[in-house]
């Protein structure tokens, strides 16, 4: 988090801690993509996560290209789904199903 904010730039929209983990939040442009930064995940791959209308959809319409889901989980925000692709890669689509977690975050500087 710190060379995004320092280095590059970006303004901290929350850097939590929480539950044993460390999650923070990056704005590196106006226009996005945020950047969210967390300490509890295992391996050294990160993990591209974006936001689908509909995760029962998007999940069933990616299996019928042939991705499967290494595993779901919940992130504050709403369910969650993690692809690995062949390359190792590690992709998520999340359900935006508790929008007023964002909202309870925004400012909040744990660390």
């Amino acid at each position: 988090m710190g060379y995004a904010r320092d280095i590059l730039g970006g303004r901290v929209v929350f850097a939590i801690e929480a539950m044993g983990s460390r999650v923070a939040m990056v704005e590196l442009t106006s226009t996005g993509p945020l950047v969210v930064f967390a300490d509890h995940l295992e391996g050294d791959q990160p993990i591209l996560v974006f936001r689908v209308d509909s995760l029962a959809d998007s999940v069933n319409e990616l299996a019928a290209r042939g991705w499967q889901p290494d595993r779901a989980l919940e992130i504050p925000q709403g369910p969650c789904r993690v692809f690995r692709t062949a390359g190792g890669q590690r992709w998520a689509i999340y359900e935006r199903s508790r929008p007023q977690v964002e909202a309870g975050f925004e400012g909040r500087q744990d660390f």
